[in-house]
């Protein structure tokens, strides 16, 4: 056992205690002998980041305790974090990084990437109510990281979506961030940067989330049977659909759309279309358009209220300066700069240029406006997402 956890109390892991019978049923299914995948949605922590191997960070050991805990199942792991990034892309990738593999048990992880503002406590019930409306109906569980050195996390506005789906999560910020405010130990033995856990770290983050498991596990049916009905619209079995309950939000993102050079055909002029193979989920840069030259533009038919683009922001610099504009609207065209001012490496922005505007099909054009013979990159356009409900 981690010579950390006699100093945390997992008692107060539970965030939402949430309806439980989703979870037991894909527990009765497993010791039924069922084959079950499991998976997981995140940023950094949830992809692995600091682990030593990625057999040691907290969803791979997740997935270990329920191998563990019914050996005679057969358990598939699919694991769709991806470092840096939030909810408002998780909800537009969700469907093609994890909700395509079936899974029956689901942990989503956003509360340190989202910021606690309305609009990602509106993307991150986007992601909630597609995964929960998805295909294979899985039973999900939500998980709140925060930042240990000063506890920040979206929790706050996370919580209220799990409060009005009644969905079982739980707290890092009261459990392990609250030991290092009582001065059990140091920050240190548990992460290098107060953000990515280390292996003493992810084992802790595991802990907290396989002693709620467990403790659903051995809940006894007359606790929760006369509780099947405050579980808000979600199925009690995989044969039975029902209408999840109106949302808390506006709602825009749930059906958000990304266009690549896959599934979309913009008008190109100077851009061109990156053909390279993706390695995985996390070769983030793939599947999109590249330009170098000034005046290189790429035009998409874009239907929704919300629309967001994705580009690389690099450390290999110079690099171009593109400008964004929708429906002709030069006055207000966004500038999307590709000169990364960090040094850890490239990112993957997310830029939303238009929110719960008028939901209809928009133009937008990407531009190149600065660009050189010195620049060492070339602009790369990840995606534009395409969202909205009115």
């Amino acid at each position: 056992m981690n010579e950390l956890a006699k100093y945390i109390d997992f008692g107060q892991g539970v965030a939402n205690p949430g309806y439980i019978w989703d979870i037991k049923n894909v527990m009765k299914r497993a010791e039924a002998g069922e084959k079950l995948t499991i998976g997981f949605i995140g940023g950094s922590i949830t992809q692995g980041s600091l682990s030593s191997t990625p057999q040691k960070c907290y969803a791979y050991l997740v997935y270990d305790w329920w191998v563990r805990t019914f050996p005679q199942s057969e358990f598939k792991y699919v694991n769709a974090g991806i470092g840096g990034t939030t909810s408002q892309f998780g909800v537009a990738r969700a469907e093609d990084d994890l909700l395509a593999q079936e899974p029956d048990f689901v942990i989503a992880e956003f509360s340190v990437n989202d910021e606690s503002t309305g609009h990602f406590m509106e993307t991150y019930e986007g992601l909630v109510r597609k995964i929960l409306s998805s295909k294979s109906h899985p039973a999900l569980m939500l998980v709140h990281n925060v930042c240990y050195n000063n506890g920040a996390s979206a929790e706050l506005v996370h919580s209220r979506i799990a409060r009005h789906y009644n969905i079982p999560s739980v707290s890092m910020q009261s459990t392990l961030y609250r030991a290092l405010l009582n001065c059990k130990f140091d920050n240190r033995r548990i992460t290098p940067d107060d953000l990515h856990p280390n292996d003493c770290g992810h084992e802790l983050v595991s802990m907290v989330i396989t002693k709620r498991l467990e403790q659903i596990k051995n809940t006894v049916k007359a606790e929760y049977e006369t509780a099947k009905s405050a579980r808000p619209g979600q199925a009690l079995n995989k044969c039975v659909e029902t209408a999840l309950p109106a949302p808390l939000t506006a709602d825009a993102y749930e059906d958000s759309v990304r266009y690549q050079n896959y599934n979309s055909t913009p008008e190109l002029d100077g851009f061109e279309a990156d053909m390279s193979e993706q390695r995985d989920i996390t070769d983030c840069f793939k599947k999109g358009f590249t330009a170098s030259k000034k005046g290189a533009s790429i035009t998409f038919k874009v239907n929704g209220s919300c629309i967001a683009v994705q580009f690389r922001k690099t450390i290999h610099k110079p690099a171009p300066v593109a400008v964004a504009i929708i429906d002709g609207d030069e006055e207000n065209a966004v500038t999307l700069d590709a000169n990364f001012d960090e040094t850890w490496g490239d990112k993957l922005e997310l830029y939303t240029l238009l929110e719960h505007g008028e939901n209809k099909e928009h133009i937008v054009q990407i531009k190149l406006v600065e660009a050189g013979e010195t620049d060492v990159s070339e602009f790369y356009l990840v995606s534009v997402i395409g969202s909205g409900r009115g």
